[in-house]
């Protein structure tokens, strides 16, 4: 990992400025708490397979949770950006980042994360939908990543039966990304979006 200083607020106020700051609303209060986002990946970090286009990088966890709707609970609401990439029909991606106020929370955000895509293929399916989970092994970047996958078939959906999963948890110090692939055509780019996921971590910090 490496090294890196982030501002955290140190200076001294006095006077009138004091008041102030023990005074401020709640948004304002909440805007103070961004940190400076982490850096993320672009259209030219993702599979050449596919023709992508990205939309920018906004704040806030986004959709496509697959599985995993509703989670994490009580999950951080600043500190946190997302990012979606399309192709013209087939495939999506999209990256999360979160910032984290000490390590040991990113620590434990990111084997919770792992965990919970790793069980995704025995929740509950929708009736003629199967579901088959993989492990497609670890990621040596920074203090780690980890790629899981799962394939749905849907005996009620002739025309486009299969879907593919992938999900990648990488982590840097207090800093978790997920790096999110689907898609209804083909077989999933396993070891381009593992080259993806390194990306990804690395371009953190």
């Amino acid at each position: 990992m490496g090294v890196r200083t982030r501002m955290r607020g140190g200076g001294v106020v006095v006077g009138a400025a004091v008041l102030a700051v023990a005074v401020a609303s709640g948004p304002v209060a909440a805007a103070d708490q961004w940190r400076p986002r982490p850096g993320t990946l672009y259209i030219s970090d993702l599979p050449k397979t596919e023709s992508w286009r990205a939309a920018q990088v906004v704040r806030g966890w986004g959709g496509s949770y697959e599985c995993l709707d509703g989670w994490p609970e009580g999950r951080p609401e600043v500190n946190v950006w997302n990012r979606e990439f399309t192709t013209a029909e087939t495939a999506f991606a999209q990256q999360k980042v979160v910032v984290f106020a000490t390590e040991a929370e990113a620590i434990a955000f990111a084997d919770t994360t792992r965990r919970n895509y790793a069980d995704c293929a025995n929740g509950p399916q929708r009736p003629g939908v199967t579901a088959t989970g993989y492990d497609h092994g670890v990621v040596d970047v920074e203090e780690g990543a980890t790629l899981q996958g799962m394939h749905t078939f849907d005996a009620n959906a002739p025309e486009r039966p299969g879907f593919n999963y992938l999900w990648g948890v990488g982590r840097d110090g207090d800093t978790v990304t997920l790096a999110l692939w689907s898609s209804y055509w083909g077989e999933p780019p396993v070891a381009a979006w593992k080259n993806t996921l390194r990306t990804a971590v690395n371009k953190l910090y």
